[in-house]
């Protein structure tokens, strides 16, 4: 287990933009936090450090968003999700499984659903401007 004080967002991004840049394909990251704690802020930076460049937005209404980098990056937003049932309905888990990155926001609605060798990122509020970061890994 990893926890990191966040000063700033600048400081933030820089933590999910190695996270990004050190990441392996098949790897997903179940992210947590409340509203506001930064979730999306940080899916950019992880992005950016995939190599991708063009613009990332919360994909609330779409639910999964895709963009092409050095692998693929699953972008999900899993707020508007009332069951894990209508995550199998779409057919989510296959990303989960392939070839791919998924970042997961709101990952506590997968449920079972979540692969057992997830990395999960939990996102605190401590101040305005600070958090605190934990990534937890499956083989700590």
């Amino acid at each position: 287990m990893k926890v990191y004080i966040s000063k700033n967002e600048d400081e933030s991004r820089q933590i999910a933009f190695d996270m990004g840049k050190n990441a392996k394909p098949g790897e997903v990251y179940s992210v947590t936090g409340t509203l506001g704690a930064g979730k999306t802020l940080m899916a950019k930076e992880f992005a950016r450090g995939l190599g991708i460049f063009e613009d990332i937005t919360s994909p609330t209404f779409t639910i999964l968003e895709e963009y092409q980098g050095k692998i693929p990056f699953y972008h999900f937003d899993l707020y508007r999700i009332e069951s894990t049932e209508e995550i199998e309905l779409m057919g989510f888990e296959d990303y989960f499984y392939g070839n791919g990155v998924s970042w997961i926001e709101w990952a506590e609605k997968c449920g079972s659903l979540m692969p057992e060798n997830h990395i999960s990122v939990t996102i605190e509020i401590i101040s305005d401007e600070e958090r605190r970061i934990t990534l937890e890994y499956p083989f700590d």
